[in-house]
């Protein structure tokens, strides 16, 4: 293959949908002088360049789910929670059982997803996981028992919801009682493991459209776009309204005076 041979066209054609070339075939492409092929060039070179970090970062991530299935533990539950700060909704958590095949660039935490791209993320995590599970507790049971055992709660009815039993639980930085499989938490665990920024996108995206469905039940407060977070125009309709049904009566700033 030479791009000489090549109009601009071509060349641009054929970089944009090329995953890989050799290391001759790179130096004819930094050869072409004609700025269109140096402009696809460049652009190709910068692509690949990205693709090798969100590998690289995929590495990373896998680590602790790597070594374990090496040890023979087969199904490894990513377990995260999401909606421990807002005012008002359910805290909601995740349990996530990966494939040892599983590859999804771009995994992280879901606050440093994008909102589109966690939809997306969701869909192929629902689609390729060995299983998934999905609990909440809601406001009038934080109020009752607290945030932190609401969320704990919670996470204990998705591990133990999940259609295939776990060998181990990697949980982001706490440990779930009434759980008799293995766990390891792991502090900041949605940025250093795949399973648990798996469940960080499944919760983050169950949640936001609970809280969608929310707003029409209960308009006024916004919850469609602060997702019952403490924004000044919550605080707003809190001060107008009162709270709603689904406000958490524990927490500062709900009952506005």
């Amino acid at each position: 293959m030479n791009p000489g041979e090549m109009t601009i066209k071509e060349v641009k054609e054929f970089l944009l949908t090329c995953e890989n070339l050799s290391e001759e075939a790179q130096a004819l492409f930094a050869a072409d002088m004609r700025s269109g092929v140096q402009a696809a060039f460049k652009q190709w070179h910068r692509r690949m360049e990205k693709t090798q970090q969100l590998y690289q970062r995929w590495l990373d991530m896998s680590k602790h789910e790597q070594e374990l299935w090496k040890k023979g533990y087969a199904y490894i539950a990513g377990v995260d929670e999401v909606g421990r700060g807002p005012l008002a909704g359910p805290v909601v958590t995740a349990a996530v059982i990966l494939p040892q095949d599983f590859y999804l660039p771009g995994l992280n935490d879901s606050k440093k997803v994008p909102a589109a791209r966690r939809e997306e993320m969701y869909e192929q995590i629902m689609k390729q996981a060995v299983a998934v599970s999905v609990a909440l507790s809601d406001a009038a049971l934080i109020d009752e028992i607290n945030i932190f055992q609401a969320t704990l709660r919670a996470m204990q009815i998705a591990v133990q919801n999940l259609s295939v039993a776990p060998d181990i639980t990697l949980n982001d930085a706490v440990t779930i009682p009434k759980v008799s499989v293995e766990q390891r938490p792991i502090i900041g665990g949605d940025g250093k493991s795949i399973s648990i920024a798996a469940a960080s996108i499944i919760a983050k995206v169950e949640r936001d459209r609970m809280m969608k469905e929310y707003d029409v039940q209960y308009p006024g407060y916004g919850f469609a776009s602060n997702m019952g977070y403490g924004t000044a125009e919550h605080l707003a309709a809190l001060r107008a309204l009162g709270p709603c049904q689904i406000h958490r009566r524990s927490f500062g700033g709900v009952l506005v005076p």
